[in-house]
């Protein structure tokens, strides 16, 4: 028995048949038919959808995950905010602008601890960022111990490096950088507890900045 090869997919068919047992192609090289004609595209669409499902489920995941940090804690009083807010703008005003974008239009401020910073635990601080939820705890310390604004700027500015994804010793070298543009000097500061708290965490944590000097082990950046 003769045998006809298939004008679409290239499969030999037994001439008697009259569509390709493969793809379903007439024989004789006429038009195929319209499912055969749009199998492709939609698989193709099949794969589009799946992807779009994929993509939701996990904004449906991070959207839950982000109220359940701020259903679980409190957030700040107006007078606590206000406090906030003047440390912000005086990161601005002394030239440190870049860092105040998310501090104010992103972070979601907090005054007590959320389930996600209850579970994994946290040693004595000023504060405490979710990334990349951009949740900033603010801890009663925060409020009680820096002597003015600058200082409690000083804060905010290493919760802001946090807030753009850096480490602990990104956050705390970028401060002890900038603490000149920010007027927080060992003059004028050097005696306060948050100086002393950020002095020991920067040298734990960026030790390289304290490398100068005969000794070897003196502040590079005064």
């Amino acid at each position: 028995m003769s045998s006809r090869k298939c004008p679409r997919c290239g499969l030999v068919n037994w001439a008697d048949g009259g569509a390709c047992k493969r793809c379903g192609s007439p024989l004789d090289g006429s038009a195929a038919p319209a499912d055969a004609e749009e199998g492709g595209p939609r698989r193709g669409g099949g794969f589009v959808r799946r992807a779009l499902v994929v993509v939701c489920v996990v904004l449906l995941i991070l959207v839950g995950f982000y109220v359940s940090l701020l259903v679980t804690s409190e957030p700040v009083t107006p007078e606590q905010r206000k406090l906030i807010e003047r440390a912000v703008a005086l990161l601005g005003e002394k030239g440190l602008g870049e860092h105040t974008t998310a501090l104010r239009r992103l972070a979601s401020y907090r005054a007590t601890d959320n389930w996600w910073n209850r579970w994994n635990g946290h040693r004595d601080a000023y504060a405490a960022t979710n990334f990349p939820f951009e949740v900033v705890t603010l801890y009663p310390d925060f409020f009680a111990h820096p002597t003015d604004d600058t200082e409690r700027a000083v804060v905010l500015l290493h919760e802001a490096y946090h807030l753009a994804g850096g480490d602990e010793r990104a956050a705390f070298a970028g401060v002890w950088r900038d603490k000149q543009r920010l007027g927080w000097t060992k003059d004028k500061y050097g005696q306060t507890r948050v100086w002393h708290s950020v002095r020991e965490f920067t040298q734990h944590n960026a030790p390289e900045l304290f490398r100068c000097g005969a000794d070897g082990k003196s502040n590079c950046l005064e």
